[in-house]
């Protein structure tokens, strides 16, 4: 049966058992799964995201470009590799805004993101982000206005969707540095707005 059909503690016990069976038969050390998901959750993580927003904020060339051709103003900012092989970035304006899932699995742009949230990949969120996408956004505290246009984007393996929030209001005085922690993974996947300084 595949992993689809587990529900969420199923899957993380299987993952724990595989994780103890592989470092059992010295395959790998719980050191070398540790850094790996220290460095998604640090390096790889949504941090870069967020300097790739701050500076579509200040720079109005680089998001000019970012939207134009995500994969590639991204990678300038030197974020490639798995899981972000083309990256269209979306952006949330106040007439439109756009909200990602993946209806198949979970793909997710992990280079910009990191590892995709719990709530991500469980069946509820793929299927009522596509049905009731805006009760699903209630649920995360987010009720857009009825005149707000609200686009729904399914990622899959060839294309991996980010959000460019809109900027919040009272930042224009803020630096790149200082504007980065008022984006969040959330932010960036729609279900939520960027942070207020």
């Amino acid at each position: 049966m595949g992993t689809d059909h587990l529900n969420e503690s199923e899957a993380a016990l299987r993952a724990l058992a595989l994780e103890s069976l592989l470092i059992e038969k010295g395959l790998v050390s719980s050191s070398a799964i540790d850094s790996v998901v220290k460095a998604y959750e640090e390096d790889i993580g949504p941090l870069n995201g967020a300097r790739v927003v701050a500076r579509a904020w200040m720079n109005p060339d680089y998001k000019k470009h970012l939207l134009k051709n995500g994969t590639e103003a991204i990678a300038e900012m030197g974020y490639e590799g798995a899981q972000g092989a083309e990256i269209v970035v979306l952006e949330n304006t106040t007439e439109v805004h756009n909200l990602v899932v993946c209806t198949l699995c979970s793909c997710y742009p992990w280079p910009v993101l990191g590892l995709p949230p719990t709530w991500y990949k469980s069946n509820a969120y793929r299927s009522r982000a596509v049905s009731e996408p805006r009760a699903v956004l209630s649920e995360f505290g987010l009720d857009l206005g009825d005149s707000v246009q609200l686009k729904v984007w399914d990622s899959n393996s060839n294309v991996r969707y980010m959000v460019l929030p809109q900027r919040p209001d009272g930042t224009d005085t803020l630096s790149e540095q200082e504007l980065v922690p008022l984006v969040s993974r959330n932010s960036m996947i729609g279900v939520s707005f960027a942070d207020n300084p």
